[in-house]
């Protein structure tokens, strides 16, 4: 321990001019054993400062390192914890109380006593000792001595006391000088003492000597007084010259602080001053034309929207503090509110003239539009109004309430405006669809007006008699002269397809401009993509209880769209109904009418869509869309069910079925209105379901025709489905259009077959018995000595069908196919070709049987091939 505590005195506290009088190894209690050492100091200096330190080995190396330090005067409690035995905790109180546990009893006790004498010689506070030992203090305590801070006593507390480096030094000199000073200490202590006296009596002398020159002195002190006494007595007589100056120049520099207070205060108050004519003066001029000025013309507009924004700017000036208070602000205030008031009261009033005025002025073109399918151009109206484009944004963000009535008001004249432009034009299209007024009276349209007033039964039969005529015109071609009934219903469609689609393109502008003057004209936002639609049952009458704005809030962006939505679905109200009535006309006047409307109502909506996929436009020709959609598949349907209500006559061959011809025409005219359309797709699920139900029809008819024979009606109808496919090159169908080359060829081969049957029916039956010998194991050339099949039994046979025979049998068969097949298809000289091609094919296996099974026998036919090709072509050009 004598180690440490020389090297901490050496490393830590020389330095700092401390001597450690006192050392414990510790560690805190309850916690992981890190050691320390607990250090009892005082200062070299005076004032003595006595100190406990904590020191603590560094964790990097083997020095130590000073951590904390506490003044002796802050401790206020030492405890040993237990008086009697030995325990080596105790706590010491500082600002804190910190728990200690020594590394022994007896280093703790040291310590504790050091601390106890330090505090008996330097301190007047006296600690507080508990649970240490009463003879522990006693043995502290020196006997028979006062307990008076002396230099002795303090050598006496002092355990070591290190020489400083000059006193070493001094010590080495001296004993270099007495070399024996080791070996005889007696005699080095004799020589050190007198040199001691010969030092003393050096001091004394000198002492004696500098008494004369100590007077000298003491009189120069004294004079010095007294001239110090002459310079305070000036002093102050100037202080007190000085003094009157001082409060002289306090009052001038009050003054002056009071001077530059009061013009500070000016130079605020000028800044409030011109802050508050500058931002709440309005000019007479403007004041004039908020009052009187003329809304009609376009300089009194001009003037109005100038001092209405002058208006806006001074009475939403942000004032400063205190502003508010002011009298003559309140009043500005007060009258900006009456003059906001006044000119909306006029503005509102004017607009709503001008929209009555509108109303009348269309009216009054609306006739010379009645005969032409045209709509009337609102682009004058709205260029007008859009002069009052500023002033309307100046209501909105001034006066919510006003600017909600012109709304409201200008879609209730509009509305009324459209409706009549909107159902005059529908009914010229009505009138031009159907023709003339006796035409247009047939399919319930009556009078000029052209109103749809047939009862539901009608229609429904309308739509059946059309059908009904478009199959009766598809197969007979009489009493049309030049044009036929298809060429007129394709006229009457073409008429239909240009009148449609000048009504899209007439309502299509018309609404995208209204649309457009709707955003400028009232100041909404219609380019921002929407969360949602919106439908007709939502309030479209004003809305004023779910919309309530505070004067000069402006609408959020999705309200604004929701807005113009709203204003569009309530002004062009009667488009969507209007539409839905010309569909359902067109659809009456012909189904196939339905094919041209999906495609142009497509081509629409993908446009309307492009430019706006959440318009009214696009909403509004979407739901029509569905509309048109619903009657092309009704027509599908419709077409599939008169298939399955096919009746074929028991008397007259069956030919190509009428159905059959119906999905021709269909394709053809699908295929060329919808070549590069938007919605091809449809087109391709209505090609599958109708093949699907003309092969099914078809096989039906055939299996019910009595008249006809079944391979004829399949191998005609399927023939012509065929062609059919391969004209039109419908990419969907191509599985079909095989499927119908090989339904056509099997049943060809099948009639061919059946038709022909065995010409030669008794040569038949000797060769089959001959194949069947020949079957049962019998050798072919062994089959000619058998009784019933020998060779004269051969050349009777034969003899029974010589080329005349032959050549009556053929030209029978010729005339029976000519009574099977119809004329449309044209198939008799295919039919015939592969006749002649099947006959052949037997006449070969005939000459084959006999080559084999009588073999130089001699025995031939009575005619050739060629003989049946020239009976062939002699029959084909007889007929």
């Amino acid at each position: 321990m004598t180690a440490i505590k020389h090297a901490l005195q050496r490393d830590i506290f020389t330095p700092n001019d401390e001597r450690l009088l006192s050392i414990v190894n510790v560690c805190k209690a309850g916690k992981k054993k890190k050691n320390c050492f607990l250090c009892a100091t005082v200062t070299t200096e005076r004032p003595v400062q006595v100190k406990v330190v904590k020191v603590k080995k560094s964790d990097k190396g083997d020095f130590y390192k000073r951590q904390i330090a506490w003044a002796l005067r802050d401790l206020a409690v030492v405890d040993a914890k237990d008086a009697i035995k030995e325990n080596p905790e105790f706590d010491l109180h500082f600002e804190k109380i910190y728990k200690w546990v020594a590394s022994s009893t007896a280093e703790k006790n040291a310590f504790i006593s050091c601390i106890w004498k330090l505090n008996q010689r330097y301190l007047r506070k006296k600690i507080d000792f508990v649970n240490v030992s009463s003879q522990l203090l006693e043995e502290s305590v020196p006997s028979g001595e006062n307990q008076s801070v002396t230099g002795g006593d303090e050598e006496a507390v002092d355990e070591y006391q290190e020489l400083n480096a000059r006193e070493e030094q001094d010590i080495e000199i001296m004993m270099e000088g007495c070399e024996y000073a080791i070996s005889n200490a007696e005699a080095f202590a004799e020589r050190l003492s007198r040199e001691l006296q010969v030092l003393d009596g050096a001091n004394i002398q000198s002492i004696m000597a500098s008494e004369k020159q100590v007077n000298i002195l003491m009189n120069l002190l004294d004079e010095a007084l007294k001239e110090v006494d002459q310079i305070e007595l000036k002093l102050s007589s100037y202080e007190e010259m000085l003094q009157s100056v001082k409060e002289q120049m306090d009052q001038i520099s009050e003054s002056n602080h009071l001077i530059h207070l009061s013009n500070t205060n000016n130079v605020k108050l000028l800044s409030e001053i011109e802050f508050l004519v500058n931002h709440m003066d309005l000019a007479k001029g403007h004041i004039k034309a908020l009052q009187e000025g003329d809304l009609a013309s376009s300089r009194g507009i001009e003037a109005c929207t100038n001092a209405a924004d002058a208006l806006l700017q001074c009475m939403n000036v942000a004032l400063r503090p205190g502003h508010d208070m002011l009298l003559a602000v309140k009043q500005q205030q007060q009258r900006f509110s009456d003059l906001r008031e006044h000119f909306a009261r006029r503005l509102a009033s004017h607009l709503n003239n001008v929209f009555v005025q509108q109303g009348h002025d269309q009216s009054s073109t609306l006739a010379q539009h009645s005969v032409e399918l045209t709509l009337p151009n609102h682009h004058p109206f709205h260029r007008d109004l859009l002069r009052y484009a500023k002033l309307m944004e100046w209501l909105k963000s001034t006066d919510y309430g006003k600017y909600e009535g012109l709304t409201k008001n200008y879609m209730d004249y509009l509305s009324r405006l459209y409706e009549r432009e909107i159902k005059d034009f529908f009914e010229v299209a009505k009138i031009k669809m159907t023709g003339t007024t006796k035409e247009s009276k047939k399919f319930g349209l009556h009078g000029s007006s052209g109103k749809l007033t047939g009862s539901t039964s009608s229609l429904n039969k309308l739509s059946v008699q059309s059908s009904g005529n478009r199959r009766s015109q598809s197969s007979s071609l009489l009493d049309m002269g030049n044009m036929s009934a298809s060429d007129l219903d394709v006229a009457d469609r073409t008429k239909f397809d240009k009148i449609f689609e000048q009504v899209l393109s007439e309502l299509e502008p018309l609404c995208l401009a209204e649309q457009d003057f709707i955003s400028k004209f009232f100041k909404l936002q219609q380019h921002q993509s929407m969360p949602g639609t919106m439908t007709e049952a939502e309030d479209l009458d004003g809305g004023t209880s779910s919309r309530q704005h505070n004067v000069g809030t402006p609408l959020p962006v999705s309200s604004e769209k929701d807005m113009i939505r709203q204003m569009m679905i309530k002004i062009f109200r009667c488009i969507e109904p209007e539409l839905n009535n010309l569909i359902a006309l067109g659809d009456k006047i012909d189904s196939f009418n339905s094919l041209y409307m999906l495609v142009k109502m497509s081509h629409h909506v993908w446009t309307a869509q492009n430019v706006d996929p959440a318009s009214f436009l696009s909403t509004t020709l979407g739901n029509v869309l569905v509309t048109v959609k619903r009657n092309f598949d009704k027509c599908i349907s419709n077409q599939i069910r008169q298939m399955e209500e096919v009746k074929i006559s028991k008397k007259s061959k069956v030919g190509i079925l009428p159905f059959v011809a119906e999905f021709e025409e269909f394709a053809g005219l699908a295929e060329s209105i919808f070549k590069n359309a938007e919605r091809r797709g449809d087109l391709d699920k209505a090609y599958t379901k109708l093949i699907r139900g003309v092969f099914v029809n078809v096989e039906k008819v055939a299996n019910e025709s009595q008249k006809t024979p079944r391979d004829v009606v399949m191998m005609e109808n399927f023939h012509h489905i065929f062609a059919t496919l391969s004209r039109l090159k419908i990419s969907c169908l191509e599985a079909e259009k095989k499927e119908a080359k090989q339904k056509y060829t099997d049943h060809l081969q099948s009639y061919v077959i059946y038709s022909l049957g065995q010409p030669l029916e008794k040569l038949n039956h000797f060769f089959e018995g001959v194949e069947a010998r020949v079957a049962q194991g019998i050798r072919e050339e062994e089959v000619s000595y058998q009784l019933a099949f020998n060779k004269q039994e051969l050349r009777k046979v034969i003899k029974e069908y010589p080329g005349k025979e032959v050549k009556k049998g053929l030209d029978n068969l010729y005339k029976k196919v000519d009574k099977h097949l119809c004329e449309e298809e044209n198939l008799l000289q295919v039919v015939w070709h592969s006749m002649q091609d099947e006959f052949i094919r037997q006449y070969k296996h005939f000459e084959g049987l006999i080559a084999r099974c009588y073999p130089g026998s001699g025995v031939t036919m009575e005619f050739t091939i060629q003989d049946i090709l020239d009976y062939c072509s002699s029959i084909a050009q007889s007929h």
